[in-house]
């Protein structure tokens, strides 16, 4: 059995600049892992097959582990098969990407077992063909992604220790956001963000990475908003009551903030849980990587 940690992502920031030509979005984004994460186990024997405690999810070829899986036997020969044993505990229809970085362990796995003949920038370019945001997974550091997320500029180590093991608190109302539609819901808008301009925001933060870098904003907020009231409306009134500002990560619908060491959270989750209900989702973590 060999096992691999799938880290969930927060998107610090995500400024989408326009669609291309293709269908895909060009965005520009600071992304980082967090603490929470799925669990991944791999036994040899038998066909590819994926076994998952959560039973909402596909358990065929859609779900993006046997499509990851697929595609690492089609490009190396001896690749072995078997069973996937997936432990949930990043919730879909976030915007934390536990699809995408469960896909990234399916490629890390395998290369593994495989003995590694593949190196970490062919393992990132197979990612990035199984979908937009996986290749960040397969180192999980601190990056700019660019282009629709195969474009992955890491972070220096100085400047990625600035925000390492930062608290953030994490919450998801009882509804999901699909990317598809968070991102139709922009083109409808088409209130794209200016490269230059979101260009220059990230160099100015690049200088100065001790400032709270949510302040360059979630191109995709406003548009999800303005269909989902319930997220803005919760927002304000923990912002206004409690003083804690949360922010859309990635196409939403979870949320997160940056909340100081040693403060109690129990009167922000009661809270969220009054305004949307006991399905609420909430999670205390740090910053990973």
């Amino acid at each position: 059995m060999v096992t691999e940690i799938a880290h969930a992502k927060l998107n610090l920031s995500l400024a989408v600049t326009g669609r291309r030509a293709d269908g895909f979005h060009e965005l520009v984004s600071l992304v980082h892992a967090i603490g929470l994460a799925d669990e991944l186990d791999f036994e040899k024997g038998g066909p590819f097959r994926l076994v998952c405690d959560d039973e909402s999810l596909p358990h065929d070829e859609t779900n993006l582990v046997l499509r990851a899986a697929l595609l690492f036997q089609k490009h190396v020969s001896d690749c072995p098969t078997g069973t996937f044993y997936l432990r949930k505990r990043i919730p879909s229809g976030a915007g934390l990407g536990g699809g995408s970085s469960d896909a990234a362990a399916t490629l890390r796995i395998l290369n593994r077992v495989v003995a590694q003949p593949l190196s970490q920038d062919e393992l990132t370019s197979m990612a990035a063909s199984v979908g937009s945001d996986c290749a960040f997974f397969i180192s999980e550091r601190a990056a700019i992604m660019r282009g629709r997320g195969e474009r992955l500029d890491e972070l220096s180590r100085t400047i990625a220790q600035t925000l390492q093991n930062r608290r953030v608190l994490v919450v998801k109302p009882p509804f999901a956001v699909s990317t598809p539609e968070a991102y139709g819901l922009l083109a409808r808008s088409a209130h794209y963000a200016k490269s230059s301009e979101v260009e220059q925001s990230i160099q100015s933060w690049l200088q100065n990475p001790n400032r709270d870098p949510s302040f360059l904003g979630n191109s995709l907020e406003a548009a999800v908003f303005q269909k989902y009231l319930a997220l803005p409306t919760a927002l304000e009134q923990i912002s206004h009551s409690l003083g804690v500002t949360f922010r859309m990560t990635g196409s939403g619908s979870a949320c997160f903030a940056f909340y100081p060491e040693g403060e109690p959270t129990a009167d922000i989750e009661s809270s969220f849980k009054q305004l949307w209900g006991p399905g609420v989702w909430f999670c205390d973590t740090r910053l990973f990587g």
